[in-house]
Formats: C-alpha cells, sequence, structure tokens
C-alpha cells in the first residue's frame, strides 16, 4: 500500500510516516494542499490522508479535486474537529473515511487497511498461494504452517505479488507502491528485497523472474 500523508504539522507529518513505514507502508509526505495535488497527478497512491485544515489549497478543496480527477485513491480525512457535523461534511465532500484528532495510531492503520481492502478490487484479509498464506490484518506470513519473519519491505512486495495472484509485476511498479518517492528510478533495491524475500521463503521457489519483465508467483 501506497500513502500519501498530507499534513502542515512538521511534528505529527513525521509521526505518521515513521509509524506507517513500521507497518510496512510506503509514505510519501507533504504539507499542503497544492502540493499534494501535484503528487496525485504524477504518482499512483493507494491512500490519501489527508488533513482538513491544511494550507494553500484547503483540505476540503483538495479532497473535491482528487474526486473530480477520477483517482482511484480512498481518501481519509483527519482533523481536530470531531464533532457530528464536521463529520458529516467532511464525508459529504466525497472522503471514505473521517478520523478526529487525537486518535489512537493502531485505529488509523486498521482504518487504512479497511479502505484498501475494498478498493477498487476486493481484498480479503488473508491472502494464499499455494502453501504460503499471510495475514494482512497481523501482518504474519507463514509457509507450511510455519511462521516466516519478513523484514516491512519484504512484506510489502510480498502483499503486491500475492495480490497480483501470478501476474507478473515489473520493478518499477514494485518500487513505486512498496518504496516512496525518494527512491531513484535506477535503484536495485527491489531486486535486493527480492533476493532476500526468496532465500527466506525456501524451497522450492515461489517467487519468480520473468526476464525483462519483473517478478511474479509461481509453484513450477
Amino acid at each position: 500500500m501506497r500513502v500519501l500523508v498530507v499534513e502542515d504539522e512538521e511534528y505529527m507529518a513525521r509521526v505518521l510516516e515513521m509509524g506507517l513505514r513500521r507497518e510496512a507502508i510506503s509514505v510519501d509526505t507533504v504539507h499542503d494542499g497544492a502540493t499534494a495535488l501535484e503528487r496525485l497527478a504524477v504518482y499512483d497512491y493507494d491512500m490519501v490522508l489527508l488533513d482538513r485544515d491544511v494550507p494553500g489549497v484547503h483540505g476540503d478543496e483538495a479532497c473535491r479535486r482528487v474526486i473530480a480527477m477520477g483517482l482511484n485513491c480512498r481518501i481519509l480525512m483527519l482533523t481536530a474537529a470531531g464533532r457530528l457535523g464536521d463529520k458529516v461534511e467532511g464525508l459529504g465532500l466525497g472522503a471514505d473515511d473521517y478520523l478526529a484528532k487525537p486518535f489512537d495510531f493502531p485505529e488509523l492503520v486498521a482504518r487504512l487497511r479497511a479502505l484498501y481492502r475494498r478498493s477498487p478490487m476486493v481484498h480479503p484479509p488473508v491472502l494464499t498461494f499455494a502453501d504460503v498464506s499471510f495475514d494482512t490484518h497481523r501482518r504474519r506470513v507463514a509457509r507450511g504452517g510455519s511462521e516466516v519473519r519478513l523484514t516491512p519491505k519484504e512484506l510489502a512486495v510480498l502483499e503486491l505479488l500475492m495480490r497480483a495472484d501470478g501476474g507478473v509485476l515489473s520493478a518499477e511498479h514494485l518500487l513505486d507502491k512498496a518504496w516512496d518517492a525518494q527512491a531513484g528510478p535506477h535503484t536495485n533495491v527491489v531486486r535486493l528485497v527480492v533476493h532476500t524475500l526468496r532465500r527466506k521463503l525456501g524451497e522450492p521457489q515461489v517467487v519468480h523472474t520473468a526476464v525483462n519483465a519483473g517478478y511474479y508467483l509461481g509453484t513450477g
């Protein structure tokens, strides 16, 4: 999952960024509505975590424009206003969910994952491929019933491959979804993560390379 955090309070933005990355979620952060719209025009995000009171282009207007752009991303709106009228208004703008500050971080993550499962394809909470299972809620992977301990990036790459259900995903696609905008297009981090993922999942290999195309899950 790739999330754009739009938050003008720098401390809060850093907290959100660090916490989400620990949950194997790829994060980019901006501090105003105008920059958020610029990023959304370039990058393919799954979620937008939008503070309602960001400067420049206000969060309400940014929400309207995102909806008008016809993007597939979901919007979770954050605000210090927790009154029922504010929530109704925020949802009326087109936001998919609304969370008032202060909030518990586990609830935020749970809401993001719930939205991700609903967009735009149905995402089951437990993914399976052959004898590999991935509990996306608890972030636990097992093969043949034995737990496999993976890093956040390995989890992110495996989840993308499992959701592709045998389809080939290019290194560029994996880089776009599992890393943030700071990762250069010519980096070899995808290859390195796939290498360690294969080693940890063991034999017979389930992560395969499609020459000059990318990576996919297969049993043969």
